[in-house]
């Protein structure tokens, strides 16, 4: 069997995680200022260049699906899955304080908890965390099943 050199192109990968949400948007005029909860769907698309080490168990791959699961787990999924997201300026702050009072997880963030920026957020937390030879090419989050929020690279 003839093995032919395989030119060392650019590849994006895509790995897709599901959590599961609250948040309220605060002085937001319509019913989201209310707490209210989705099914979250980010995907997260990397780009790099095959291993083309021989001796690399991670041969022929950008980085490992289960290397890049890792990350996003503990950075996004394992923080926001089943807690309750708010600006830590919410009037909504004393319902937050019980919650937490009561064993409930509860994110004050520094920003008004939009699809927009948590996107804005995760990228930021999953940048930090990829190996220096691969770059985080793009973040989708979808909220529901008509409307998401996108992250690019090349837009940043």
């Amino acid at each position: 069997m003839t093995i032919f050199p395989i030119t060392m192109s650019n590849i994006r990968i895509t790995k897709q995680f599901t959590f599961e949400t609250g948040h309220a948007l605060y002085g937001y005029d319509g019913k989201c200022k209310n707490v209210h909860g989705h099914s979250y769907k980010l995907s997260v698309t990397v780009i790099g260049k095959p291993i083309t080490d021989t001796n690399n168990v991670k041969l022929g791959m950008v980085i490992d699906f289960g290397d890049l699961k890792k990350i996003v787990k503990e950075e996004v999924v394992d923080q926001f899955d089943h807690a309750t997201v708010f600006n830590k300026n919410t009037p909504h702050l004393e319902l937050a304080n019980e919650l937490i009072k009561r064993g409930h997880d509860v994110i004050l963030a520094d920003y008004q908890p939009s699809s927009e920026n948590m996107v804005i957020d995760f990228a930021t937390k999953i940048k930090a965390r990829l190996p220096k030879d691969i770059h985080l090419h793009s973040l989708k989050l979808q909220e529901t099943e008509t409307a998401f929020a996108e992250w690019h690279a090349s837009d940043n």
